[in-house]
């Protein structure tokens, strides 16, 4: 050791040996006493982050200068529910191909190449019931990233190569559709729900991929992508007045459509109970979905759904579902239920797990006496207390950075909700009781409307286990057996 070394560490000897000694609480002798101060945390209001430019578009803005970052995020009014419909995927590849097909003045490998030398995440989609674009970039960069950004919005040059690229991409995905129980599942418990004619169940196909043109790119994106259908999100070490002063400059003499966009429609269809099965031989486990249609999000008991789903299944390794299923008799690795009210139409309530395809039955009987127990007898205090205290704890996680905040608020100003919600959403579940958690159950849980998919090596789920004979898949179904066949992946057509 150098003498300097030996000089510093003396020093601080002197000093800790000099320090007045800091008492330390006593370790608790076991983890249930351990004790924590009560979170104090007042959520910000999204009317001291809203502002509406002079075009009338909306702006959330949140700043924080803890690192010198700026992100820049676009909601567009859009969505694959406008595809037409012999041209379903449109609304998708027009909106990843926003981004990846370069501008009318830059070339989609230039535009690539300045985005990676700027270090830059420059993105865009077009989902269900929305599009959205976004930017993330160094703050010494952030002139020259929303030049880019606003070029990208404005003036796409769709490239024909990186199309055709996309479109054949889609096509050979095509080819899996069939390959995992999960996408299986999704697709089939989807259509059971929802039926065939709605758009969240109308699948793209070979033909309607291969008929979709640039041109029908460009008018897509000319029909939806302008001012009238945008709302902003901004966040990160930026000056408010600076930022929206530059979308007012970025979006000058940019026209807005006067075409109102149609409204997300809702399913005519009703979900038929009964049990149905699709066959995949080649697996050893069958993947199970269990539900029927839900509430809407303005529901006045929401927030008893919300406790008494988490306490059912919601709640991992403290929920009903997953204790019974995986803890106590070791069926499936995970188990689980959600409740999702729907914004613009019911959502659904779905439980599922997935398991050896001989204990099937065992494991679907347990969800259904869990079901059964939840709406017949009330929830003890401890499962009440502890999901009441998690979603109060947890609830600061919606605010958890600037971008989270400013993009929770712009949601909400998209989908037309009341932002009064988020300062009554703590006392609202702690208000939720035990009776209140048997009430919602009886009334929102519906044993006799159940539908149950069933995907895996069939004949062997139905056989049972054979050493215990107690639980018979068909005899548990809530109607009729029936089953569904595998569709073509390329034209989705059921033998």
């Amino acid at each position: 050791m150098s003498r300097r070394l030996s000089l510093v560490a003396l020093v601080t000897a002197s000093v800790l040996a000099a320090a007045p000694a800091v008492a330390q609480p006593p370790i608790p002798a076991h983890p249930d006493e351990l004790t924590y101060e009560l979170l104090d945390f007042t959520a910000p209001t999204s009317a001291e982050h809203r502002y509406e430019l002079s075009n009338g578009v909306v702006a959330f803005v949140v700043e924080d200068h803890e690192l010198p970052l700026a992100s820049l995020s676009v909601t567009v009014r859009t969505g694959s529910y406008l595809d037409p419909r012999d041209k379903i995927g449109l609304a998708s590849l027009t909106g990843s191909q926003i981004r990846a097909g370069g501008t009318i003045t830059t070339s989609a490998a230039d535009f690539d190449e300045e985005a990676a030398f700027l270090a830059a995440q420059i993105g865009s989609g077009i989902g269900a019931t929305s599009g959205s674009a976004s930017m993330n970039c160094l703050i010494k960069d952030l002139a020259v990233c929303l030049d880019m950004f606003f070029d990208m919005l404005r003036n796409p040059g769709f490239d024909a190569d990186r199309l055709e690229l996309a479109k054949s991409q889609a096509i050979q995905g095509m080819e899996r559709r069939n390959d995992a129980t999960a996408s299986i599942q999704g697709r089939e418990f989807s259509r059971l729900m929802r039926g065939d004619g709605h758009f969240t169940t109308a699948p793209s196909t070979r033909a309607s991929i291969e008929a979709i043109t640039r041109d029908d790119l460009v008018a897509f994106h000319q029909r939806y992508f302008h001012p009238g259908n945008f709302l902003f999100a901004a966040s990160g070490d930026i000056d408010t007045t600076e930022i929206l002063a530059e979308l007012e400059r970025r979006m000058d003499g940019w026209v807005a459509s006067g075409e109102e966009v149609p409204p997300v429609p809702a399913p005519e269809f009703m979900p038929e109970p009964g049990l149905y099965l699709v066959n995949k031989p080649e697996v050893n486990q069958g993947r199970v979905a269990i539900g029927h249609l839900g509430i809407q999000r303005e529901n006045d008991d929401r927030y008893k759904v919300l406790v008494m789903n988490d306490i059912l299944g919601g709640g991992g390794f403290s929920a009903r579902l997953l204790t019974r299923i995986r803890s106590d008799e070791g069926l499936a690795y995970s188990a689980s239920s959600s409740y999702r009210a729907g914004t613009y139409y019911s959502g659904i309530f779905q439980a599922g797990f997935q398991s050896r395809s001989e204990t099937v039955a065992r494991a679907v009987a347990i969800v259904l006496e869990e079901i059964d127990r939840i709406r017949t007898e009330p929830v003890t205090e401890e499962e009440l207390t502890n999901s009441i205290n998690y979603f109060v704890e947890t609830f600061s996680r919606n605010f958890s950075s600037a971008g989270s905040t400013a993009g929770l608020f712009a949601s909400d100003e998209y989908t037309d909700r009341d932002p009064s919600y988020l300062a009554a959403y703590r006392d609202n579940i702690a208000a939720v009781t035990a009776e209140d958690v048997l009430e919602v159950a009886q009334e929102y849980l519906h044993p006799e409307q159940l539908v149950i998919l069933v995907v895996g090596d069939i004949e062997t789920i139905l056989a049972g286990d054979p050493e215990n004979q107690d639980y018979s898949l068909e005899a548990l179904s809530p109607g009729e057996v029936v089953r569904i066949p595998l569709p073509d992946p390329f034209t989705m057509e059921y033998p």
